[in-house]
């Protein structure tokens, strides 16, 4: 029987979110997940799956602005996209020359222009040429989409601001965890270009009158902004191999040099937040599945509305489903750099790879965020996709019949759908 605390909110329709992570060059890999599932799933559902919400991080970020601004036909776009990263040169998406050189010294030592280790106008052109900015808020006012999030961190606070862009009849969240603020604004270049400025390695970029980094910095899988704007099952593509207790350590015995270190540092800012995030989510459907089995049907509403006394939103369980990939990106970067074959001219990405010091040895995760390389780039592309084929019949189920895509009447429109179950900000 249903509960009479239950009002209209705690009975959503069905919301789709997309999570896209950072991780620099590693954001191919989720372009290849993209693939499979703007192509290859698509034939087997006879459609495109209907997204709702649109989240992003960092590269994850990017490739969320560029999916929205082609969702009136995802299937080409993502053939686009597919072909822009099989065409990276890095020497024409980092530059790094003789300022770059002497500039070094003051960027260790704390400088006061805001430079970074590499040139990013090369990429902020391609940012800005390849992605119709204004297909985004055609896409959004149409409502194909009902809200794109880029997740940025603010430099003179640390704290995370989620910039989000929504449809005519969608609500920013009026609730955000600790030290995150949710902030409405239309979405353009500069959010994109200041969700993926990575620390020393990228300069952060001005939004108004405020310099943001990368948003993975705190939120490298930004699903709290998704669940709070309503979201009932969530796809996540992350940029990590799961890293089961068993496996054994490397076996070099040589000390570790600055890049191998400033790797791993990039690896615990950026990529390990998702573990914690998905752990949290899952223990708390399992929270509302077991209070259910154990106090019966009225466990969830009873629980809702205690929340909704003290101002929080409901409680709801939530179908998550998450593509990682099957090998460490990280060696696959130090075995393509060993390789040698890099699009465009090869000299000059060498010198500047064995300049930084970047690829030696059996791991390569600070060359993994930076290959900006066509070669290195199909590689991962091909994985994910290998990845998400795998997933073929847990991706089918989650996103339903095509029947399902089309949207009903949502008794939630222009509301403040938040839950209150998210993961929180590391």
């Amino acid at each position: 029987m249903t509960s009479p605390l239950r009002d209209e909110r705690e009975r959503p329709g069905r919301r789709i979110a997309m999570i896209l992570s950072g991780g620099g060059a590693r954001g191919a890999y989720e372009v290849g997940v993209l693939r499979y599932i703007f192509d290859d799933l698509t034939r087997l559902r006879g459609a495109p799956p209907r997204l709702d919400i649109l989240s992003g991080t960092s590269v994850g970020a990017i490739n969320a602005c560029y999916l929205a601004a082609h969702l009136a036909d995802p299937v080409l776009g993502m053939r686009r996209l597919v072909d822009l990263w099989g065409g990276l040169e890095l020497t024409r998406v980092l530059g790094f020359g003789v300022r770059q050189v002497v500039g070094l010294p003051r960027l260790l030592m704390g400088g006061q222009d805001g430079s970074g280790l590499f040139d990013v106008r090369p990429m902020a052109d391609l940012v800005q040429r390849e992605i119709s900015w204004r297909a985004v808020t055609r896409c959004l006012r149409r409502g194909q989409l009902r809200a794109l999030s880029v997740s940025c961190t603010e430099v003179s606070t640390g704290r995370t601001v989620v910039f989000i862009q929504t449809a005519p009849d969608t609500v920013i969240p009026s609730t955000s965890p600790p030290r995150t603020l949710y902030r409405a604004d239309r979405i353009g270049p500069q959010h994109a270009l200041a969700s993926a400025a990575i620390p020393l390695l990228f300069p952060p970029a001005r939004i108004d009158n405020e310099l943001y980094l990368d948003g993975g910095l705190r939120q490298n899988t930004p699903i709290s902004p998704a669940l709070r704007l309503g979201a009932t099952h969530v796809f996540a593509i992350g940029s990590s191999r799961d890293v089961v207790a068993s496996e054994g350590a490397s076996s070099s015995v040589q000390a570790p040099g600055m890049a191998f270190l400033l790797g791993k540092i990039l690896n615990a800012f950026l990529l390990d937040h998702v573990d914690v995030d998905i752990e949290l989510l899952t223990r708390m459907n399992s929270v509302l599945s077991d209070g259910q089995n154990a106090f019966g049907d009225e466990f969830v509403p009873r629980m809702s509305a205690a929340a909704h006394r003290r101002g929080s939103p409901a409680y709801r369980n939530i179908n998550c489903l998450t593509v990682r990939p099957s090998e460490d990106i990280g060696r696959l970067a130090a075995e393509h750099v060993r390789r040698g074959r890099f699009r465009g001219d090869a000299f000059l990405t060498k010198r500047l790879l064995m300049l930084l010091d970047f690829g030696r040895g059996d791991e390569a995760d600070l060359a993994s965020y930076l290959l900006f390389d066509g070669g290195f780039a199909r590689e991962l592309i091909e994985m994910g996709r290998a990845d998400a084929k795998a997933r073929r019949d847990e991706l089918l189920a989650f996103f339903g019949d095509p029947s399902d895509d089309e949207r009903k009447d949502d008794p939630e429109r222009g509301r403040d759908p938040s839950p209150s179950i998210f993961p929180p900000e590391s």
